[in-house]
């Protein structure tokens, strides 16, 4: 006769059989992957790693769309260029949702822009887009708060008279003091503790995610929300984001609201008492704060970190680095104020910026959408709710679309006479729906901090070091190792 403990285990089992039974039925609906099982679905098998290299191998032996399961929840995975385009572009809105996780809904309660799906979404990026063109992108009046923060850098890096030095602070403080500027109404000095305590905080959210704890977290919330850790330090980050932005929002509307608007807060503040009535305005001060942490942590971490590669690969290649400095000699003035407009008499310098963007490839898995409706995508029927992935570093390093995909190589975006050629598998910014809406600020911050870094000074190791790690840090974003430079004045 069973005791109760063997006949529990004998239920158990029963179930675990069923529910792995149930699994087969409903992947034979969806593409191809690895044999779920029940409860870790096939993280097993992946080792508990989800990045995308692991991603593109498993392409090779599943095809260019195939299914994940985090436990019971499918991931369709799309992979290399014309998987990803046709998959977010055939029906983009299909696709616009956003998965908010575990952590991230701990984090920012599926409010703002990046982390917030349909109608708060909607409105939130609609807002944005709108008050960012307000305020001067792709206009002259913004490319001018970044050639004012240029100037600042150049004469930091000046002060420091070619010793050696980690650039990656000083990158970060002026590249997030465009968006600051734009979205608080004032720069922040170098010496301003307030400012180095949001930088401390944003490196520490972009360390977190990705990492190991932060999977845990997403598996097992109900557990490690109970559990001191890392997870705890990475949501008290968020905090100091949010309070932060809520001390600048009080200055304002103690301020009062200005005739015409002179940032980000000045018009979201007026555009909450315009829609105060409206019975689906999603505007108020959670989803203000919300988003401007999405454009301070947007605008600031990853423009910095793709300068902080540039560097890095101008020493790696100093053959590079000396035919861009050619370029910008022969086309510029040595005191010639740098405009975005410059990039078209530039073709090498340009393309060395895309190359730089491509190759270092920051993002480490990026961000997953949702099927708002039944959809079908390359081919299958996807139900409403449905985990979409569009991994986007296999279209960076589609061997279909790049000479030397895993070589840094600034002839992917020169044609035979030396003219830049866009790539339309050059998809940092993403595709569809959920585009960045900050990519033309990138685009110009890119080129311009870097064309004026290059133009005035030579950058070199230090004596004695001879050895360049190009290896990534994972993180959020891909971070090159720490590392020491010099910045020789020409």
């Amino acid at each position: 006769m069973l005791t109760i403990s063997q006949f529990l285990i004998a239920v158990a089992v029963f179930l675990l059989i069923m529910q792995f039974l149930k699994l087969q039925r409903v992947r034979r609906q969806l593409p191809p992957g690895p044999i779920p099982f029940p409860v870790f679905g096939t993280l097993i098998q992946l080792n508990f790693q989800f990045n995308r290299d692991l991603l593109m191998k498993l392409a090779k032996i599943h095809g260019n769309i195939f299914t994940l399961w985090f436990g019971w929840a499918p991931v369709i995975v799309l992979n290399g260029f014309q998987a990803v385009k046709n998959g977010m572009t055939t029906h983009p809105e299909d696709v616009s949702g956003r998965l908010v996780s575990p952590f991230f809904r701990a984090m920012a309660k599926g409010k703002g822009i990046m982390l917030a799906t349909g109608h708060t979404w909607k409105q939130q990026r609609r807002f944005a887009l709108r008050t960012l063109r307000d305020l001067g992108l792709g206009k002259r009046g913004l490319e001018h708060r970044v050639q004012e923060e240029a100037h600042y850098l150049v004469a930091f890096f000046a002060s420091i008279k070619g010793k050696p030095m980690d650039p990656s602070f000083s990158l970060v403080h002026s590249v997030s003091n465009v968006i600051c500027a734009v979205v608080f109404g004032h720069r922040f000095s170098r010496e301003d503790e307030t400012f180095h305590e949001l930088i401390r905080a944003t490196e520490q959210l972009f360390k977190f995610a990705g990492s190991f704890i932060h999977h845990l977290y997403e598996i097992f919330p109900w557990l490690m929300c109970h559990l001191p850790g890392p997870h705890k330090k990475a949501l008290s980050c968020y905090d100091v984001l949010s309070s932060f932005t809520r001390r600048e929002i009080r200055m304002h509307m103690e301020r009062g609201t200005p005739d015409e608007p002179q940032d980000f807060i000045d018009f979201y503040l007026a555009h909450i008492k315009k829609t105060k009535d409206e019975p689906r305005s999603t505007y108020n001060e959670d989803n203000m704060v919300c988003s401007i942490n999405d454009l301070f942590l947007g605008g600031s971490e990853t423009t910095s970190t793709t300068l902080n590669w540039g560097l890095l690969y101008m020493v790696a290649n100093p053959d590079i680095q000396e035919k861009v400095q050619q370029e910008l000699d022969a086309v510029l003035g040595p005191s010639q104020l740098i405009c975005y407009e410059d990039r078209r008499e530039l073709p090498y310098t340009n393309a060395v910026v895309h190359e730089v963007q491509r190759f270092s490839n920051i993002i480490s898995v990026g961000m997953p959408r949702v099927c708002v409706r039944n959809t079908t995508l390359l081919g299958f029927a996807l139900k409403k709710g449905t985990i979409v992935f569009p991994n986007i570093a296999s279209s960076l390093y589609d061997p279909e679309h790049w000479e030397t995909p895993r070589q840094f190589n600034p002839g992917h975006f020169l044609d035979k006479n030396g003219n830049f050629v866009s790539q339309e598998a050059f998809l940092p910014f993403s595709i569809g729906h959920r585009v960045c809406l900050g990519e033309h600020l990138a685009r110009t911050e890119l080129f311009i901090f870097f064309a004026n870094l290059l133009r005035a000074f030579t950058f070199r190791l230090p004596e004695r070091v001879t050895k360049i790690n190009t290896e990534p840090v994972l993180g959020g974003t891909l971070q090159p190792h720490p590392y020491r430079i010099c910045a020789i004045p020409r």
